[in-house]
């Protein structure tokens, strides 16, 4: 029996120098991993420790990926980082709590928008950087543990653009 505790969905703009968006994914299905559901029943005995969504972190992947129609499909119950760990974690992200209507309020709700902002200049590393995967984290007893995990097309940020990742969650 499969129990549908998290649901998922992701969508990502690239936006130029000139603020105008290059590239929109539009709204995708994310892949909820188990040790999600280990950090919330973590959370739903009390762990002192255990601490929701902490970082969204950003790798390059596998560059055999681009020449498949689709990344291979990870294993949600044995995946618990990225294939390019441990990526580079995104510094600036922001949580929100979205209505029904997937308006942001300030009233607690089962449903969290996480904006993950890439910054001109980030990732450090090769220019154009090239982006496969990316992965939310949680923790308890100080050890990081994956929320959910995606592989997607290649996309190539260069230095001088942003990329805003936008990932909601419903429980």
């Amino acid at each position: 029996m499969t129990v549908k505790l998290v649901e998922g969905i992701y969508r990502d703009v690239l936006i130029g120098p000139d603020g105008e968006p290059i590239f929109d994914s539009g709204w995708q299905s994310n892949m909820i991993v188990l040790s999600c559901r280990v950090l919330l029943g973590g959370f739903m005995k009390n762990e002192a420790t255990a601490k929701g969504i902490q970082s969204l972190h950003v790798g390059q992947g596998d560059a055999a990926w681009d020449k498949l129609a689709q990344a291979p499909k990870p294993d949600p119950n044995t995946t618990t980082q990225l294939t390019d760990a441990p990526g580079f974690s995104v510094p600036k992200i922001k949580l929100e709590y979205l209505d029904a209507k997937d308006a942001v309020t300030i009233t607690q709700t089962n449903r969290i928008q996480i904006t993950a902002t890439l910054e001109a200049g980030q990732p450090p590393g090769p220019n154009p950087f090239p982006l496969r995967e990316f992965g939310l984290f949680g923790q308890m007893n100080g050890v990081d543990f994956m929320i959910d995990y995606v592989r997607h097309p290649l996309i190539e940020k260069d230095s001088l653009m942003t990329l805003e990742r936008k990932v909601r969650l419903v429980f």
